[in-house]
């Protein structure tokens, strides 16, 4: 199933660096502090600070803080700031070139509920998803849905430990196909799911990780960015609900998506 929707991010120790982080770094390099781009963009002074060192703790100082003088002091991006801002931007121009994003779509069946969060049960293990509200009943049958440029790859060797990521989905496979393009490279992997496993990488992020048929993996993506909808019933002939071949109910779109995998080393 392919989408023409995206959302880029850039990922650097278990932390990513997405639309809303560029959009900070932007406000502040216009407004010239924290508090200016807090205000531009409608969010707590408190909220920005606390983000800033949640990026800074992965990509290193993004933001240099003046304090007094005759201006009173401000903030501006450091060189590092402003090149980590420069990849994103290459990463959205070389995503928004891409003709369609490819979907993997699985079904499963609902564990459990927390929330808007659903455990679903998959041919694969369990995975954590934002589920649609029908969706939300323990025992439901329903359709698990996670975009290609949601999925980060990365070594076995060098893969976080599940705990140190905002990621909470997390399989191990091996590659089975690479689509490459100029820039971004397509990669199919059999994580035990009925389909292959799409994740969408950069030309360089492929070929760092060696990515080629039969290379292991493990394929990681967050809860938020994975969407879950309830499959239809029916009544049949004899009066008994059936599930069987019916396509799953719409969700709106505007759930979160992720990003390519591209890693960004850490000063």
């Amino acid at each position: 199933m392919v989408d023409d929707w995206f959302e880029a991010y850039l990922d650097a120790d278990g932390v990513s660096f997405d639309d809303d982080d560029a959009a900070l770094l932007r406000a502040v390099a216009e407004s010239g502090s924290v508090s200016g781009a807090a205000s531009a963009l409608g969010r707590s002074r408190p909220r920005c600070l606390a983000r800033l060192r949640e990026l800074e703790d992965a990509l290193g100082s993004l933001v240099e803080r003046r304090r007094g003088g005759s201006d009173g002091g401000g903030s501006e991006l450091t060189a590092t700031g402003r090149e980590v801002l420069a990849r994103f931007d290459r990463l959205h121009a070389a995503l928004s070139g891409t003709a369609g994003v490819p979907e993997t779509v699985t079904p499963g069946t609902v564990a459990g509920v927390e929330g808007e969060l659903c455990d679903v049960e998959t041919a694969a293990g369990p995975v954590r998803t934002l589920g649609e509200a029908s969706a939300r009943e323990p025992g439901r049958r329903v359709q698990v849905s996670v975009r290609a440029d949601a999925v980060t790859l990365q070594a076995p060797d060098d893969s976080p430990a599940p705990d140190s990521t905002s990621a909470r989905n997390r399989l191990d496979g091996s590659v089975t196909a690479l689509e490459r393009g100029d820039a971004v490279v397509r990669v199919a992997v059999d994580v035990g799911l009925e389909e292959p496993l799409w994740a969408l990488v950069t030309a360089d992020s492929a070929d760092r990780l060696g990515l080629e048929p039969g290379a292991g993996v493990v394929a990681s993506w967050k809860a938020t960015a994975t969407r879950t909808t309830a499959v239809a019933a029916s009544t049949g002939d004899d009066g008994d609900e059936s599930d069987e071949n019916h396509e799953s109910d719409e969700i709106e779109d505007g759930s979160e998506g992720g990003g390519d995998a591209a890693e960004l080393d850490g000063p």
